[in-house]
């Protein structure tokens, strides 16, 4: 009887001191994630709310803790300028001891973000933005590009409509690190294809009036008029081609970056037949069907790919601090590298030493009012393309982080 109950004391203690242990092992006793999004910008319904809204949902379902402490969230709008963003990430990280930060649909804020949380030896896991400079030249070793890049993006969409007759291209490109490197990539996948690039004007995030951009574009006699933005932007574009005419006297639009929420701002009318690159639709399959509708129930819209890879990359994250024992970002960081990450989102995703997460994308295409049977029933999958194909090879990638 006694040696029984000095064992249950022992176990007793030993859990004790293991649940101690544990706690000590998280920074500030806790793990807190920060999205920091656009919240009243272009941006706003690609991430933006959705994108609180899915991290709370992947705490949430995670149980709210993790070793023994409660998982903490806060929130803010970067407005679309780096150096808004960078106070905030600065604040977060020094003084409201923030251990991930997740969202940054802007590469100039995402580049400006990586490169101060990395200073300070934080976990960035970039959703929203899309230039290859955050795992190419600007990589860093603790920041995460996790939906999508500006590589992916033209693989499937520019290859398709080259393929198709579109061979000569002219760009409206959105005037910042991301219109910049969605042009610059896929002019190289236009060109590595036969097709030739004719033209390119630039215009400012936020454009109201795309008029004499699609002017010159028209003019200039390409047969694709290519547009290197999104959200908002690529919205006003669109609208803006069809009343005056463009498509109709048969040149091609090409949306280098859609959302599911631009098409459903445009309307399957105005929408329909366009192509376009996605790392994710919400009527992919069962469980995607499944998770997306407990995501309109909350936020009242079908989530866009942004939104999704947010839930995703919180989840992957606090299963990694679970797997290593700790929030220490270097420990964290070894963890998520060493993960095979599979969810609704996400089928054998895994994150390269450049922070590449690399995983399959889909070419979509716009379905006609005819084809669609709901509000939200607005894409069709045309095909699946590889991860291998999507990215940038890891032994071709510039990141100084790797010894080639």
């Amino acid at each position: 009887m006694k040696k029984t109950l000095l064992t249950a004391v022992c176990a007793a203690s030993v859990l004790a001191f293991s649940s101690a242990n544990a706690a000590q092992d998280l920074s500030n006793g806790d793990v807190k994630i920060g999205v920091l999004t656009d919240m009243s910008g272009v941006y706003k319904a690609l991430e933006g709310p959705g994108a609180v809204t899915a991290a709370r949902m992947a705490i949430d379902d995670f149980g709210g803790s993790v070793l023994g402490k409660k998982i903490e969230l806060i929130s803010a709008d970067h407005q679309e300028k780096p150096d808004v963003a960078s106070s905030i990430a600065r604040k977060w990280i020094d003084q409201e001891h923030v251990d991930m930060l997740v969202g940054m649909d802007n590469s100039a804020v995402g580049l400006a973000v990586q490169g101060l949380a990395s200073a300070k030896h934080t976990i960035t896991i970039n959703t929203g933005a899309g230039s290859t400079a955050l795992t190419e030249d600007q990589c860093s070793k603790y920041g995460i590009h996790y939906v999508y890049d500006t590589h992916a993006l033209p693989v499937g969409t520019a290859t398709a409509i080259v393929k198709n007759g579109g061979k000569s291209w002219f760009f409206i490109t959105a005037d910042y690190a991301f219109g910049h490197s969605l042009r610059d990539n896929t002019s190289a996948i236009v060109k590595s294809l036969g097709g030739t690039v004719v033209g390119d004007v630039e215009a400012p995030l936020g454009t109201s009036d795309f008029s004499s951009y699609l002017l010159q574009a028209s003019s200039s006699g390409a047969d694709v008029i290519a547009l290197a933005n999104a959200g908002g932007d690529t919205v006003n574009a669109v609208k803006q081609a069809h009343s005056f005419g463009i498509v109709s006297r048969g040149q091609e639009l090409a949306g280098m970056l859609v959302f599911l929420t631009d098409v459903k701002a445009l309307g399957l009318k105005t929408a329909k037949g366009l192509e376009f690159t996605t790392a994710f639709y919400w009527d992919r399959d069962k469980a995607s069907r499944e998770w997306s509708k407990r995501f309109f129930k909350q936020h009242g819209a079908m989530p866009t790919m942004v939104q999704a890879g947010v839930y995703s990359a919180v989840t992957h994250y606090l299963q990694a601090v679970k797997a290593a024992g700790t929030d220490n970002s270097d420990a964290v960081r070894a963890q998520l590298g060493k993960m095979t990450l599979n969810d609704f989102f996400v089928h054998d995703g895994h994150i390269e030493a450049n922070g590449l997460m690399a995983h399959d994308m889909y070419l979509v295409k716009v379905k006609s009012p005819e084809q669609s049977h709901g509000d939200w029933d607005l894409l069709k999958v045309v095909s699946t393309i590889p991860a291998k194909k999507a990215y940038i090879p890891i032994s071709q990638s510039a990141c100084p982080l790797l010894k080639h």
